[in-house]
């Protein structure tokens, strides 16, 4: 008799590591975690992260561009957002500058981790990474707008005491920034939507060819799948990502380190999915891909992070300080001033993704030594 020894789907690791990560999350939620605990939690939001980027692309290639990326940034955001007023809750005065760090980590790392890397790669593979520039320059005119909006803006507002918005000027900041946000996606998905598809260009000879360039798009039900284990293995990277900040809280105190260092890490947890898809969407020739991931993500974290933090002061106690200093505020402007130079060809070499990993490495090192 013929046995059918084919794997069910319900054993593959896609769907078993987000499932044990989220079994992880429960048994660890609220606990004080020994040291082995929470060396298995943090090999359980790893796992979880793969996962994520895998599923995320499953979606993407059912829903095509520039909705897959835009599916994982939100997703992503969200769940960030919902770590970030969790946290502010839980800690009182000493977060009261957790938002306006995780934020400028994220614009950071987004802006010149995430692009950086993805120009580097995208060059390695074809000598110059082409992109669409009007997309492109758009979603970084959003960016900068809200950034300078939320995060300069309080340092100069003479409302209130140091670097923060009075009641009107927050919320006048929370709609704009939501409002903003909303043109944008509507851009993006609808009106213009070719600003944010992928640009064709010729492979190099002796290029290695995408295995899934011509392969079928996964069905509706593999997709809506696809879907749910996304939220379960995003809210597993965020949540794990939460149960193991007391031990990163506990080792920044312990080695010195500035506060803020804790919202880099938290910020660099949460946005490894991101940077896992931008660079596969980068290696398969898809810079344009990686850069609405990019772009989205920092949009996203600010058009949707400074409306749920207002809405969030109404039960929060403790000032809200979201200005930035003015070493953050250099590196914020040198960003959006090589990001312009960089988007404005269309086109981008080694050079251009060297230039913002440095970038990258400078906020990194300032924030650990400021």
């Amino acid at each position: 008799m013929r046995t059918d020894t084919r794997r069910s789907p319900l054993t593959d690791w896609t769907v078993v590591v987000p499932v044990g990560a989220l079994v992880a999350l429960a048994f660890s939620w609220g606990r004080a975690l020994p040291p082995f605990a929470v060396a298995l939690v943090a090999l359980c939001l790893a796992g979880a992260v793969l996962a994520a980027v895998h599923h995320a692309e499953v979606v993407a290639h059912r829903v095509g561009e520039p909705f897959g990326s835009l599916v994982l940034a939100v997703a992503v955001t969200v769940i960030e957002v919902a770590l970030i007023v969790t946290l502010m809750a839980d800690g009182g005065d000493e977060t009261s500058s957790l938002a306006r760090d995780t934020v400028f980590a994220a614009v950071m790392i987004t802006c010149n981790g995430i692009v950086g890397l993805s120009l580097l790669v995208g060059a390695l593979r074809n000598r110059v990474a082409v992109f669409n520039a009007e997309g492109s320059g758009a979603a970084l005119a959003t960016v900068a707008t809200l950034a300078v909006l939320s995060l300069v803006l309080p340092t100069f507002t003479a409302s209130r005491p140091g670097p923060e918005f009075s009641t009107a000027q927050l919320t006048f900041a929370a709609v704009a920034s939501l409002a903003l946000y909303g043109l944008f996606v509507a851009v993006q998905t609808v009106r213009h939507r070719d600003y944010f598809l992928p640009v064709a260009t010729e492979p190099r000879p002796g290029a290695p060819e995408d295995p899934d360039a011509h392969a079928a798009p996964p069905t509706a039900r593999a997709a809506l799948i696809s879907v749910g284990l996304l939220l379960v293995a995003l809210v597993a990277v965020v949540g794990n990502a939460k149960a193991v900040s007391p031990t990163i809280e506990q080792g920044v105190a312990d080695a010195g380190l500035p506060h803020a260092v804790v919202g880099v890490i938290i910020a660099l947890l949460v946005l490894l999915p991101e940077t896992l898809a931008a660079v596969r969407a980068a290696r398969r020739d898809r810079v344009q891909t990686s850069l609405n991931l990019a772009y989205g993500s920092a949009i996203a974290s600010i058009g949707l992070t400074i409306p749920a933090i207002a809405l969030a002061t109404v039960w929060l106690s403790g000032p809200l300080l979201l200005g930035l200093g003015p070493i953050h505020m250099v590196l914020l402007a040198l960003t959006v001033v090589v990001s312009a130079l960089t988007i404005a060809p269309g086109r981008a070499t080694l050079l251009q993704g060297g230039v913002h990993l440095v970038l990258l490495a400078s906020y990194l090192l300032l924030a650990v030594s400021p």
